[in-house]
């Protein structure tokens, strides 16, 4: 097993509902340990770099002022398998995909906003955990 750092954003439909700290307790009860933790508003640059992969999509301003109806909260998370282990803990995408006892399965949207409103965004590789750590966080913000 591999220790990893890994991003999560804790998205708008997480903070409106007012659940952060459940779902962070879920992830210190796992054993992951916090290197790094901020509230930001997320401006169109860090949205438009973060989403580039979508930008082309017709849904993509939806997305990007879903993203800016309250602060973010990002987290650095670090721990044995961390990605997997984590997005694993958070469920799929998709949260009416989700199983119940998983983040997005217990709090996610279960409407035709279920693969956007979905409490968390996670890391799904150790490259883009990497690129994503550094777009939400500078070196002197994470601890070890």
């Amino acid at each position: 097993m591999a220790r990893e750092t890994t991003l999560i954003l804790f998205k708008p439909d997480g903070i409106q509902q007012g659940i952060t700290g459940a779902v962070l307790d879920r992830y210190l009860k796992e054993g992951f340990r916090i290197r790094a933790l901020k509230m930001l508003q997320a401006n169109n640059e860090l949205l438009n770099e973060h989403y580039a992969h979508i930008t082309h999509l017709e849904f993509f301003p939806d997305i990007r002022a879903f993203m800016q109806e309250t602060p973010v909260i990002a987290l650095a998370l670090e721990g044995e398998d961390a990605i997997s282990r984590v997005r694993k803990i958070l469920g799929p995408t998709d949260s009416t995909e989700a199983a119940p006892g998983t983040i997005r399965g217990d709090y996610g949207s279960k409407d035709q906003f279920s693969k956007m409103r979905n409490i968390c965004h996670a890391s799904d590789s150790p490259e883009s955990a990497a690129v994503e750590l550094r777009r939400f966080f500078s070196e002197s913000e994470v601890f070890d």
